[in-house]
């Protein structure tokens, strides 16, 4: 044991003595380290340099590259605009067309004399509401009758407004036409008073067996009337119901018991809610353009007489230097050869002026149907629906307490009745003085049922508003406990006073857009999907005309009136926005939605050029538009023609477009992360017409110059109305 102790000592001392390190031996080791340590950092410096010198040369030869093609975008910019500038000709040439159809629709309602009035001429409108007036004791149904012609008239008036070009329009005109809608509307509801005090005279003749009251329904394309008369005041009889609909009321012990009656005018249009302001261009604008265009009008008109006078020093000289009769003949024969010309020659530019002044006007009134408004028009009263976040659909339900006129008495084989003055009188619920309540809650609301209109869908529960005579607008106090059946379209809520009642629903509820592609379906003819949270939108374009091919609303197919239906643009964003399918925003739409803002020009250019091109290539959304700035937009392309049959995967490209140039871009819409990086093996040009020629067929290039002018400009004011690169 003890040699084995001593053993295991001696080792350990030993190892001891193995580990001790001298100083020379530390010292070397620091010194080897520290060759070791700046030997990799060399290295890396070197690998640093090498990498950053290669980086370098890239990127100079990279934008050695982007220079050139820069250079060589700028030397055939002016080449490419003047023939985009020949393809563009189609837009003047379009509103041509629109404003010799407007001119010819007025000739063929002159020529058509069948006793209705032009409604754009202030002396025939005016005498057919003077004769009107003078027309006395018309029945409801008369009055329903002529209230198609008197709507018709006023659709007139609203369709010149929004149709012809903001810088086409005269202040004086806008007055005249927005002065002939009001008076229109005030007359029509007068005569639904006047017939309505004709049909109360004879409430008593016209009563029911059962209830003893009177109850009458008149349904119509444009209105739906009930009328309720309280002849027997039975007090227990407080539940009214129309035969046959769910629309009805329940009353008060105290109306029970009093001479009245109830009527509810369901008109579908809407004559309460106040005139929209017409688009109009700002007075800057407008002597700029007219100012510049007169001077080039000017200058060719002084360059025309002077040719002309050369001409005629000319012809003088010619005329004197020839003495014969037989040769002067021949003379002046060569001189009108050479005149004919010469005279043919203003009458061409002055169409060209004439085209060049419709191009610039076309021009500004689609920039201005993209300029947003700084702030809300209005200061808004507490309680008040603001108009520019909410609209009124299914038109309006004017609820009214009428007091009972005086029956007619038979007597002798003749029918005595008293005719007050004062004409119909409403019935004032509840009093303005409240001297004879008995109980605080002895006037409390009414509860009112209420269809609503099968034309019209809601996205969500409709709210309810009423009008508020003295303030002129609507507004949502003065309603209680509202519910909405939306399987039965049915709503009922407490109202404090009977009045003009309407529902309303967020404008914008179907804003920012998910998605939205436009493609080819047939030679002048498009197909525009617009998708948004709850519903899918399909406008097909042809010609001059649009129609809704169909809607699914949360993923399920649903019908309306609108389908397969041809109108005129402006005519179909009015049906659509009157449907509740508002995908059209206006100047103070960006206040309350959250928009990818895009620059106006740069997005009327892009939707010109969309136009041109949309016969023969389809375009869609990209997720990357939200990436770029305000001064870019970003959408997909490709060439789609109609022999192709459509594929699960298609090939997509993404372009990039300002306005002055358009690229195509590196990424696609799986990348990872956004990149303005050129495409390889692609250029910079100065417009999307020319962006896409590098990649395009022959025969889809042919395919673009094929369509109508009107085609094109249908297209593109779709494009402008829906504002997709902002709005999605």
């Amino acid at each position: 044991m003890l040699i084995t102790f001593l053993k295991v000592v001696t080792f350990i001392k030993s190892g001891s003595k193995k580990k001790k390190i001298t100083k020379a031996d530390r010292l070397k080791q620091i010194q080897e380290e520290e060759e070791k340590r700046q030997k990799e950092e060399e290295e890396a410096r070197v690998k640093y340099e090498k990498e950053e010198m290669e980086r370098l040369e890239i990127q100079r030869i990279e934008n050695e590259k982007l220079q050139k093609l820069e250079a060589k975008d700028l030397e055939r910019r002016n080449e490419e605009l003047e023939e985009l500038y020949l393809l563009e000709a189609c837009f003047p040439e379009a509103e041509k067309l629109k404003r010799d159809n407007r001119f010819l629709s007025q000739w063929k309602h002159y020529i058509q004399c069948d006793g209705s009035p032009d409604p754009s001429i202030a002396q025939e409108i005016n005498t057919f509401i003077t004769l009107w007036k003078e027309e006395t004791n018309e029945t409801l149904e008369e009055v329903i009758e002529k209230s198609k012609l008197v709507l018709n008239l006023i659709e007139k008036l609203k369709l010149i407004l929004l149709e012809t070009p903001p810088y086409d329009l005269q202040g004086k005109n806008i007055i005249q036409y927005q002065g002939s809608i009001l008076e229109l509307q005030e007359l029509l509801h007068l005569k639904f008073n006047r017939a309505t005090e004709i049909l109360l005279r004879q409430a008593s003749t016209l009563a029911d067996l059962d209830s003893g009251n009177m109850e009458k329904v008149i349904r119509d394309e444009n209105v739906t009337l009930y009328i309720w008369a309280n002849l027997k005041k039975n007090p227990r009889h407080r539940s009214i119901r129309f035969s046959e609909t769910q629309t009805g009321f329940e009353i008060p012990r105290i109306l029970a018991t009093s001479d009245i009656a109830l009527r509810l005018l369901h008109t579908h249009y809407d004559h309460v809610t106040p005139l929209s302001p017409v688009l109009t261009p700002s007075q800057e604008n407008i002597p700029i353009i007219t100012d510049f265009v007169k001077e080039e009008v000017k200058s060719v008109q002084t360059a025309v007489s002077k040719d002309l006078q050369e001409e005629k020093k000319q012809q003088e000289n010619e005329s004197n230097s020839v003495h014969e009769e037989e040769t002067k003949a021949e003379g002046q024969g060569d001189v009108e050869e050479q005149m004919c010309p010469v005279q043919e020659e203003p009458e061409t530019t002055k169409y060209e002026m004439e085209m060049k002044l419709i191009s610039e006007t076309v021009l500004a009134a689609q920039e201005l149907l993209l300029e947003n408004a700084c702030e809300k028009p209005n200061f808004l009263e507490e309680n008040e629906v603001d108009l520019c976040q909410f609209t009124t659909l299914g038109g309006v339900y004017h609820l009214d307490i009428l007091e009972l006129p005086p029956q007619c008495k038979p007597m002798k084989g003749w029918m005595i009745v008293e005719i007050l003055k004062e004409g119909l009188q409403k019935y004032t619920y509840p009093p303005e003085t409240a001297e004879d309540l008995e109980a605080e809650n002895a006037f409390p609301p009414i509860e009112v049922t209420l269809e609503v209109h099968e034309n019209v869908i809601f996205f969500e529960n409709p709210m309810v508003a009423r009008w508020d005579a003295e303030g002129k607008h609507w507004k949502t106090d003065g309603i209680s406990n509202v519910s909405y059946k939306p399987e039965e379209r049915l709503i009922t809520f407490n109202l404090e006073t009977f009045c003009p009642v309407t529902l309303i629903q967020d404008a914008h509820i179907n804003m920012p857009y998910q998605s939205w592609e436009l493609r080819p379906l047939d030679v002048n003819k498009v197909l525009l999907t617009v998708t948004t949270v709850f519903t899918e939108l399909q406008i097909q374009i042809k010609e001059n005309l649009c129609m809704l091919a169909s809607i699914k609303v949360n993923n399920k197919n649903h019908s309306t009136i609108l389908e397969e239906k041809w109108m005129t643009p402006v005519s179909f964003i009015i049906a659509l926005k009157k449907a509740g399918l508002n995908i059209f925003p206006t100047g103070h739409s960006h206040l309350y939605v959250v928009i990818n803002y895009k620059h106006p020009l740069v997005e009327v250019k892009a939707y010109r050029q969309m136009a041109l091109l949309s016969s023969a290539f389809a375009f869609c959304w990209s997720k990357w538009n939200t990436a770029c700035d305000s001064k870019k937009a970003i959408f997909q392309v490709r060439e789609h023609l109609l022999k192709e049959e459509p594929t699960q995967n298609p090939n997509w490209t993404l372009l990039m477009f300002s306005g002055d140039r358009a690229q195509s871009l590196k990424i696609n819409e799986s990348s990872d992360a956004f990149s303005e990086v050129l495409k390889e093996e692609t250029e910079f040009h100065s417009t999307l017409y020319h962006m896409v020629k590098d990649f395009a067929s022959q025969e889809a290039m042919r395919a673009v110059r094929r369509p109508s002018c009107q085609f094109v400009d249908s297209v593109c004011h779709m494009l402008l109305s829906t504002r997709l690169l902002s709005f999605s």
